[in-house]
């Protein structure tokens, strides 16, 4: 059972992929959550989304854990496991299904790349809606045929029934005090987005939106890649009734190439600093002055 705290109470969270080791680059931004709770006096969790079942795996939790703890990092409650949380996912794609806003879709990531007729967003090339003018005996049809299948948003459906949104943001670095301001969602750009993806039980901005509600988070600070997704998000909230907290982005962390820094990449990882004796105190000051090792900076604004 995840405990829910009162609405005026702040809580940030850090929710990583156990899919490899952390990177400077996650130490920085758990660091960046944990101190805008506790400068507010309020709450920092930590949560592992693990729901990725071909990458996902139990020895890198056991990882997360000890880098964060080695860099003096430390969260209230129990780690929230969203392999634990299949049922309300379920429970919210049975809510948004009744609602006429989901459809399976059948397509391949090639015959979504292989279409001329798709535009580009904020998150890469837009969905072509191809399978949203099924009809419902074809739909059905091909699911008790054991096609594998998506469900995603029939997007233009949902913003009409949701109306106009706004989240609200505020700037990086936090500054207690600072007030928040409003920002207009604009999930039509996104198109039909997943929802519940072919290989697993929730897509991210389904799976990521339950669980920060869930978990009383009322501050949810991650890194600029983000944003765009942020709309999304706040369109669930209003179609499923949940709360919206407040938002800061942050610039990400990038390599003398100028890309960000990732696992698949080989990024430096905190484990390996460790090894190499550094001073965790020491680097945790040096993150929060914006201090970093050579050849990485942030990203420009």
């Amino acid at each position: 059972m995840i405990q829910l705290h009162e609405p005026q109470h702040m809580v940030t969270r850090f929710a990583p992929s156990p899919t490899g080791r952390l990177h400077l680059g996650h130490g920085w931004s758990a660091l960046m959550a944990w101190d805008m709770a506790r400068a507010a006096g309020g709450a920092f969790r930590l949560r592992i989304e693990d729901i990725d079942g071909t990458r996902s795996r139990p020895e890198h939790v056991a990882g997360i854990v000890e880098d964060l703890r080695w860099l003096g990092i430390e969260w209230e409650g129990e780690i929230v496991f969203q392999s634990q949380r299949l049922a309300q996912y379920d429970a919210a794609l049975e809510r948004l299904k009744a609602m006429a806003l989901l459809y399976p879709c059948f397509c391949t990531r090639a015959d979504i790349a292989a279409s001329a007729s798709a535009p580009h967003g904020p998150e890469g090339a837009v969905y072509p809606g191809t399978c949203r003018g099924l009809s419902a005996g074809e739909r059905a049809r091909r699911i008790a045929a054991g096609d594998a299948h998506a469900w995603r948003i029939d997007m233009a459906r949902a913003v009409a029934g949701a109306g106009g949104l706004a989240w609200e943001a505020l700037a990086f670095p936090f500054t207690a005090g600072a007030r928040a301001k409003p920002v207009a969602a604009r999930p039509l750009l996104a198109g039909d987005v997943v929802l519940a993806r072919k290989d697993a039980p929730a897509s991210y901005h389904l799976s990521c939106t339950l669980d920060d509600a869930a978990m009383g988070v009322t501050h949810v600070l991650r890194g600029d890649d983000l944003r765009a997704a942020t709309d999304i998000h706040r369109l669930v909230q209003a179609l499923l009734g949940l709360p919206s907290p407040i938002y800061v982005h942050h610039q990400l962390l990038v390599g003398a190439d100028g890309r960000r820094l990732a696992k698949r990449d080989g990024s430096i990882a905190l484990a390996d600093l460790r090894a190499q004796g550094a001073d965790p105190l020491r680097l945790a000051a040096d993150l929060r002055a914006a201090r970093f090792p050579i050849g990485i900076s942030l990203a420009k604004a």
